[in-house]
């Protein structure tokens, strides 16, 4: 997890001095000048904010990055100027002869534009995000990102708790956002805004016992340059800073979200508002990077999961009626590791999926848990996304809460670590692709890719493969329940009583975690989707290349057809394997 940046639709009118030579002075190579283009436009957003600056490169300078303001950045809602910027950067890009570039950089172009396109068909619907959903909200993201932020030199302390005294000015922008979206009648579920209320309170109550302090001394002590006076100076700042800063912010949060809980007009789905749909059909194109319509997505879902329900039937055929999943599958695992250590399942992993995907650099994994407080706010896990100069050293956290057996352990860090999240960022970040290509967010690809290996482990597992493939399919069907019970609620308006109805024919009959799941895909439309859409896709561009390659097939050289691509829409990456030689 690294903070994305979403200000670039606001920068493109900064570069617009210093490109637009790009297209008046076209100049014996295209490619210099493309590069030139997308070097400035990679400066210009990464150093937008600070905490962006920072987990983006580890070595601003090398970019020509310097003297860069200490800011979080702020939250804004002028759709107009966002269309204009957008509009402007298309323009300068398309200036640019694509057959005289390189097939590297016609991808970069290619990608691009289509990220801007989508940006520009969602820049009309600013007061539609929601910064605060459950779990993955700037709430919840923020203190995960100051416990991980390195202390590298003296300064990046400096800017650390310089950070830490621009966090009351973040906030209140947030805050006036939020008052916006009340205004125009687009606040949040008022179960959404307690689920927000509980994470603050969660965070602000741990006091003197609070793990951003525990943290900040690990790190500080590593820093050999400072002597152990200015250290414990340090420490003093900075408790000063988290009493007198961070904590109010919070608290002025709370109070906000609280004077506005029962403000927002729509406790369903997103299909409810004005323009709901469209602003629906926006996301799933923007977070899944699929071509296909909502129903057509549908369709594909419910393909998928009979193809799930019909392998299972195959080897424990089904008792309990049409459609529900076999009961053993249901139940807690009875797989159990010889190793639960997380760094010797990371080992065990890569070296039984070496076979099948390329040959990856070497590089560090640190493991990390998630503190016990926060473990009910935070996700089962996630992978801290390196500095793009810096991908050897890599950082896993696990939530031990949200793991209830071995075989949840190990399929998640297939997810995270190999050959998930870490590998498929370090095996990119070793082709050298373009900057800006790291400011292109495509959740579709990372975490389809991410559960379309999650999804293989099962068979590294040494289960018994009739076994494996139960656990998997299983694994399938449930996770395609959560994207048809999102496209239901926020597309075609499920209210809570057809959205039990739909999983309790399923079997699954618990009302309140059917309320829980209901209220989690309230607070992150197309959230669900990244994964299994993103994953269902994956399996198409493989029968895509079986039916392409025919005897030339083989496992790795998919993988690798698709990791050399990056990140990008799907359109993009089966035109890649199609081209593929």
């Amino acid at each position: 997890m690294r903070k994305k940046c979403t200000s670039l639709m606001l920068l493109i009118c900064l570069l617009l001095p210093c490109l637009t030579s790009c297209s008046l002075f076209p100049g014996p190579d295209e490619n210099d000048l493309f590069r030139q283009f997308t070097l400035e436009l990679f400066r210009q957003e990464v150093a937008a904010d600070t905490i962006t600056l920072h987990y983006t490169v580890k070595e601003p300078e090398s970019y020509g990055i310097q003297d860069t303001p200490v800011t979080l950045g702020s939250f804004g809602a002028d759709t107009a100027a966002s269309a204009a910027s957008l509009e402007n950067c298309l323009a300068l890009l398309e200036d640019f002869r694509y057959k005289k570039l390189s097939p590297e950089n016609q991808l970069t172009f290619d990608v691009l534009k289509s990220w801007l396109e989508t940006a520009l068909q969602g820049s009309p619907y600013a007061l539609y995000e929601e910064p605060l959903s459950p779990l993955t909200g700037v709430q919840a993201q923020l203190p995960i990102l100051l416990c991980e932020f390195s202390f590298d030199t003296p300064e990046d302390v400096d800017t650390y708790l310089s950070l830490l005294e621009e966090v009351p000015a973040y906030f209140d922008s947030l805050i006036s956002f939020e008052q916006a979206k009340s205004r125009a009648g687009l606040f949040m579920s008022s179960r959404n805004a307690q689920d927000v209320l509980d994470e603050c309170a969660a965070f602000t109550a741990l006091g003197d016992s609070h793990y951003l302090f525990s943290s900040f001394q690990s790190r500080l002590e590593k820093l050999t340059e400072l002597t152990d006076s200015q250290k414990e100076a340090c420490i003093l700042q900075h408790r000063d800073l988290v009493y007198d800063c961070l904590f109010p912010a919070y608290n002025r949060l709370t109070a906000a979200v609280s004077a506005l809980k029962d403000t927002g007009t729509n406790e369903c789905g997103l299909c409810y508002y004005p323009d709901g749909k469209k602003y629906y059909e926006y996301i799933v194109k923007r977070d899944t990077g699929s071509a296909r319509t909502v129903p057509q997505l549908q369709n594909l879902t419910r393909e998928q999961m009979m193809e799930d329900l019909s392998a299972m039937q195959s080897v424990a055929p089904l008792s309990q009626g049409e459609g529900e999943a076999p009961e053993e599958t249901k139940a807690a695992s009875i797989f159990t590791l010889d190793d639960s250590n997380p760094e010797a399942i990371l080992a065990d992993l890569r070296e039984k999926t070496a076979s099948s995907f390329p040959s990856l650099p070497e590089v560090t994994a640190e493991i990390k848990f998630v503190q016990e407080e926060m473990a009910e706010y935070v996700s089962p896990a996630f992978y801290m996304v390196p500095a793009v100069d810096n991908a050897e050293e890599n950082v896993i956290y696990i939530n031990q809460g949200h793991l209830p057996d071995d075989l949840t352990l190990f399929t998640t860090l297939a997810h995270e670590g190999y050959p998930g999240h870490l590998y498929q960022n370090v095996y990119y970040a070793s082709t050298d692709p373009d900057p800006v290509r790291s400011l292109l967010s495509f959740g579709g690809y990372t975490e389809g890719w991410a559960t379309y290996v999650e999804m293989l482990s099962y068979y590294f597992t040494g289960m018994d493969e009739d076994r494996a493939l139960l656990e998997q399919r299983n694994a399938s069907v449930i996770l395609g329940l959560y994207a048809l019970a999102d496209m239901g609620i926020h597309y075609d308006g499920w209210s809570l009583t057809e959205t039990v109805a739909f999983f309790r024919s399923f079997g699954i009959t618990d009302t309140e975690t059917i309320r829980d799941i209901y209220d989690l895909i309230l607070g992150d439309p197309g959230n669900y989707l990244k994964y299994y859409i993103g994953y269902v896709e994956f399996l198409e561009l493989k029968k895509t290349a079986v039916r392409e390659w025919g005897e030339d097939f083989s496992q790795k050289r998919f993988h690798k057809a698709v990791l050399d691509t990056g990140p990008a829409p799907f359109e993009i990456v089966e035109r890649a394997v199609r081209e593929a030689r």
